[in-house]
């Protein structure tokens, strides 16, 4: 009996210790959700503040004001860098990018980040109906500079700015979470997340919106893409 007690003392700490890292995990896991839904909901409320001023004509003379300034800087390396961040999000591309993407995803044999990547992909949906509701007239040539494009449809809120925030910011988390070598996973992330924050400035700079358009857009795909990636966490079984 003598013998026993050290290896039944041994199964005890272990056990306890088990017992403690499993509720750390939980703990955690729990903080995350927590601050994903309070950014979440920040997000949201900064869209909300947006929309209503917007639909209140609160926001035209400011929006005015910063794409003037911000149309002032011509040059033609900065213009032909607005027209690159923004021709992924014109279709036929738009339409033919993000499929691209969830169809390598599944023949990676990453299915759930493909149909995740396909969740990503609603953000464009959700422009469709908020623009659909809005209905906000774009800048004209008379307000501001207009670079000529195939534009439609309300300018609030931008879709080329929430379609990024889903399809390209996901795919910057996804880069993050699943590429091991810093070589490939850096560079990859910090350039799809480069192409999220420029496409903003560039629909300002080439007048197809206005910048709280751009803005709304920003906060509304940016509450969506936290969201869906804390479901991922979840249905990955990640802390």
């Amino acid at each position: 009996m003598a013998q026993d007690a050290p290896v039944q003392h041994r199964f005890d700490i272990k056990a306890t210790s088990d017992s403690h890292f499993a509720w750390m995990r939980t703990r955690l896991s729990l903080e995350r959700t927590l601050m994903s839904w309070v950014r979440t909901g920040a997000a949201l409320i900064g869209f909300g503040v947006l929309f209503t001023a917007v639909r209140a004509r609160r926001s035209d003379a400011i929006d005015v004001a910063i794409t003037l300034q911000l149309q002032a800087r011509q040059h033609k390396s900065l213009a032909a860098a607005m027209e690159v961040a923004s021709w992924p999000g014109f279709p036929p591309q738009s339409r033919v990018i993000p499929p691209l993407i969830i169809a390598t995803l599944f023949a990676m044999r990453m299915r759930t980040e493909a149909t995740f990547q396909l969740l990503a992909w609603g953000t464009a949906g959700i422009s469709t109906i908020v623009k659909g509701f809005v209905q906000r007239p774009r800048p004209l040539p008379e307000q501001v500079r207009v670079v000529l494009a195939p534009l439609g449809g309300s300018s609030f809120p931008s879709g080329h700015v929430l379609t990024y925030v889903g399809t390209y910011g996901w795919l910057a988390f996804l880069c993050y979470s699943t590429i091991r070598p810093p070589l490939l996973r850096w560079p990859l992330s910090i350039g799809f997340l480069g192409l999220v924050g420029f496409v903003g400035p560039s629909r300002i700079y080439q007048g197809h919106h206005w910048p709280s358009d751009v803005a709304a857009s920003y906060l509304l795909g940016l509450s969506y893409l936290i969201g869906l990636m804390a479901l991922y966490r979840r249905v990955r079984g990640r802390i």
